[in-house]
């Protein structure tokens, strides 16, 4: 009994460190994002160069993602994730030391293929963690994400406001969550294959199970990647607001999907993945329609903040099926990661494009008519419920117990 319990705080642990890790990673995304107008402005790129530039954080992270579980075959997950973690971090550096479009392109390729294949590796540890603590932790790990993102945003934004370089900004940055990810790496579970494991291949498709489960987390993260990039420019140019509210409005649906995250786990404790999702899915459709329905901007700001709250925890629930699903959760976890990724890169443009053609809200239509899939939808997500663990599962092989 002491024995376990000794492993049990060590299973908490990793808990804490795996969730520094998330909020690291979020970091670098916020510090990036912040600084994108001085990167286009020192790369002396047109908004169009830009716009091609910044699909290539996807098209690399969707490249790379599937080697995450080889790596960590490899080297063990915790020294893989701190490896990824560390160049992670550190790829941060490079757009913004990017002279021309050419470099530009190449360094968000490498910033997006290492982002992807660290994602990878920690959702995998998350999913692990969970897994022995028998209750949900994954919703909270995002949240941590974007508590991290948010953050680095806060000191992008007044680094920018500054005036400061952005090369100097993003070293800075660079040396301070690479030491502060490589730490926290210390404390995750340190997970070793079996000896007689066969390794996975460096490249394959993912499993039916994971396309399946990342059909439903494209449809969170269209509507997510459209509501950040539109929901300002939905409230300036069809509600005729302020350019203030407008910007309001993209920080409270931030701000309500950060928060939901957060509290997220005890919901799904209590009422499973699958109908948190629907229900999630009917808060989102309901958002949809106040939004395309209504001409008023406090109608459309609460229809955005309901949209925010019923697609916060779909991804990280995605995630978590994802590496129950199958023998090999590193490269399910990639194939849920690559479809949502693509969403991601899909949503802004794919926004824009219909609403030259149309208006906004048809493109907002659209979007309601994917946060509907999530309803209808939610049930694949029902294999990771039936493979959750209803108490914690110690396994001495992957948590030493160091006493003598």
């Amino acid at each position: 009994m002491e024995a376990v319990s000794y492993e049990q705080r060590d299973v908490r642990r990793a808990r804490y460190a795996v969730a520094a890790v998330f909020a690291v990673h979020g970091a670098v995304t916020g510090s990036f994002a912040t600084r994108v107008p001085w990167i286009q402005d020192h790369a002396g790129v047109s908004a169009g160069q830009l716009g091609l530039a910044l699909a290539f954080p996807a098209l690399g992270a969707s490249v790379a993602m599937p080697l995450a579980g080889r790596i960590s075959h490899t080297f063990g997950a915790r020294n893989a994730l701190r490896g990824l973690i560390a160049l992670w971090t550190l790829s941060l550096t490079l757009p913004a030391l990017s002279p021309n479009l050419l470099t530009l392109c190449l360094a968000l390729f490498t910033y997006g293929a290492t982002a992807g294949m660290a994602d990878v590796a920690m959702n995998a540890l998350g999913v692990e963690v969970e897994n022995r603590l028998g209750r949900s932790i994954m919703s909270g790990l995002h949240g941590m994400w974007s508590a991290g993102a948010l953050a680095g945003s806060a000191a992008g934004t007044l680094a920018a406001h500054l005036g400061s370089d952005a090369r100097l900004h993003h070293t800075l940055a660079a040396a301070v969550l690479t030491v502060l990810g490589v730490a926290a790496c210390s404390w995750v579970l340190d997970l070793q294959p079996a000896e007689d494991e066969e390794p996975p291949p460096r490249f394959a498709l993912p499993p039916k199970s994971a396309l399946l489960i990342g059909a439903v987390g494209f449809c969170a993260v269209f509507a997510e990647g459209a509501s950040l990039d539109w929901s300002a420019v939905y409230l300036r140019d069809q509600l005729e607001t302020s350019a203030g509210l407008a910007a309001a409005c993209t920080t409270g649906f931030t701000l309500t999907m950060a928060v939901a995250r957060i509290a997220g786990d005890k919901v799904v404790d209590r009422f499973g993945s699958v109908r948190t999702v629907r229900a999630g899915g009917v808060l989102a459709v309901l958002g949809g329609l106040l939004i395309v329905v209504s001409g008023h901007p406090a109608a459309a700001m609460t229809g955005f903040a309901l949209m925010g709250l019923g697609i916060a925890v779909v991804v990280p629930l995605c995630f978590a099926a994802a590496g129950r699903s199958g023998p090999n959760p590193s490269q399910a976890i990639a194939g849920v990661a690559t479809i949502t990724y693509t969403s991601g890169l899909v949503a802004p443009s794919a926004i824009g494009g219909l609403a030259q053609a149309t208006s906004l809200v048809v493109s907002f239509g659209l979007v309601t008519l994917l946060a509907f899939g999530l309803v209808g939808f939610a049930g694949v997500l029902r294999a990771g419920d039936r493979n959750r663990p209803k108490v914690s599962r110690p396994s001495d092989a992957a948590v030493p117990d160091p006493r003598p």
